[in-house]
Parts: C-alpha cells; structure tokens; sequence
C-alpha cells in the first residue's frame, strides 16, 4: 500500500522542475532573439557576401584559363554567362574554340544599398544606376554602395 501512495504523489512535475525548466527557456530566449531580430538585414548582408564570393571565384577561374586576363568590363556578361574562346570571344553555344565557361548563369542583383535591385557593372564607385563595381585590370569586384552604407554589424558594404 505504501509503494502505491509513493506512485500518486510522483507522477507531476514538482515546483522546482517548472522553476528550472521556465529559467532554461528564458535564458535561450534572452540568446536567440536579439540574433533572430537581425532577419531580412542579415540575410541582405550574407547574400551580399555569398554573392561576391561567388563572382570573385567566376571572375578568378576566367582568368586562369584565359592566360591570367580578366573579363572586359563591356563585355563582362557575355564573357561570364556564355562560352568562349582563349582570346575572351564569346558564343552562347560550345564550339571546337569556345570551349571556356561559362562562369556565371546570371550577374546576381545587387542585395542593399542605394543601388540594390541592379546587377550592371562600372569602374567608378557612386556611378547611379550601376550594382557592382568592377576593375578589369585586376579583376577586382564590390558592392556599388555609399561610403556610409554599413551592414548590421557596423562593416562597411565597399569593404567585403
């Protein structure tokens, strides 16, 4: 008979189990909303990133196997997007010459800034209306953003 009384009283949570469970919610709420809240501006801000990556790794991979020269900046698209041959010509079908690429299937948009929403090239940082800002010299690649324009963690957008 004692055994059974014993089972009665253990079968809810005792007031100290909800106290601790409640304090162990609480505190992973205090971790993860203030990271949470961040939402569409950290997202902007890693599709900016992933975005660059991944136009650098096209723009390095060009180079390397067009004897180390870097897309045109006129021609950039075409030279990325499509086919084409050692001397940077390009074609939208492979042939027995165009035999490189392509690289990219699309200039990606740019994610923030003053120029998000446009994924055309210039050399010159500020130019309106253009999202990337490119060097054919040196094949270097950056976000077309105000000097000011910061991402959530106060970095620079001209920076990555």
């Amino acid at each position: 008979m004692n055994s059974s009384i014993t089972q009665r009283q253990r079968r809810g949570f005792s007031l100290i189990e909800l106290v601790i469970v409640v304090v162990i919610i609480g505190i992973i709420g205090a971790i993860a909303i203030p990271r949470l809240s961040r939402g569409a501006e950290g997202a902007s801000d890693s599709a900016l990133a992933g975005d660059l990556a991944v136009m650098r790794n096209a723009i390095d991979l060009y180079a390397t196997e067009h004897n180390g020269e870097y897309p045109d900046l006129a021609t950039f698209e075409a030279q990325l997007t499509q086919y084409s041959n050692l001397a940077g010509a390009t074609n939208s079908t492979k042939t027995a010459t165009h035999v490189y690429g392509p690289y990219l299937r699309k200039v990606p948009a740019l994610k923030v800034g003053a120029e998000a929403g446009s994924n055309t090239l210039t050399d010159t940082l500020g130019t309106p209306t253009h999202g990337w800002v490119y060097n054919e010299n040196t094949g270097a690649i950056y976000a077309n953003t105000d000097a000011s324009e910061m991402d959530a963690s106060n970095k620079l957008y001209s920076n990555y």
